[in-house]
């Protein structure tokens, strides 16, 4: 992989999806000798998001790697000036960050909260080495038609399917198994 290359990676609550990426990008940043980021996108909103937010920096504590993480909730191309092709990222997750764009950027229409997180994801794929985007599926779920559910789920989705499209791997993630959608070998 010598050019920038992008991985999506998507699965159900609690499938494996984030120990997936975590692994990939492990495995690429060795290959590679690059660096290991974090993009974390998650708010300690309540005990809950707390505990999953300790889980996860748990999780990396004990891979004996060195993570650089980054907090941010939303706004995430501010980052690219920090980044370089020797950079193997792991953004996770895009289903928290377009829930904290929707809610924190209210005057906005979703077109332009869609276009900014898109944007921004090409910003980082094109200042690092690999971009690897993790996802959860919420859409087997049962919709409700309500104001705020039904348009998440409308611009999740069209994120998914532009990111896919942009991407040189997907991955769904079930069980704790990787399923390649996308790609040749990895």
């Amino acid at each position: 992989m010598t050019t920038p290359t992008l991985v999506f990676i998507s699965g159900g609550v609690r499938s494996g999806k984030s120990s997936y990426a975590e692994n990939l990008s492990i495995q690429i940043a060795d290959e590679t000798n690059s660096h290991l980021h974090y993009i974390a996108t998650g708010v300690p909103s309540d005990q809950e998001m707390e505990e999953r937010i300790k889980m996860h920096k748990d999780q990396r504590l004990t891979q004996n790697k060195k993570w650089i993480t980054w907090e941010k909730a939303d706004g995430i191309g501010e980052l690219a000036p920090h980044f370089n092709h020797r950079d193997v990222l792991l953004l996770d997750c895009l289903t928290t960050l377009v829930n904290n764009e929707f809610f924190l950027n209210t005057g906005e229409t979703v077109d332009c909260i869609e276009n900014r997180i898109f944007t921004s994801i090409e910003r980082l794929q094109h200042k690092c080495h690999t971009l690897i985007v993790v996802s959860n599926e919420v859409f087997f779920d049962t919709t409700y038609d309500t104001k705020l559910v039904l348009p998440y789920k409308k611009l999740l989705g069209r994120l998914h399917q532009r990111i896919v499209k942009q991407a040189s791997y997907a991955f769904r993630v079930e069980f704790g198994t990787p399923i390649k959608m996308k790609g040749d070998s990895l």
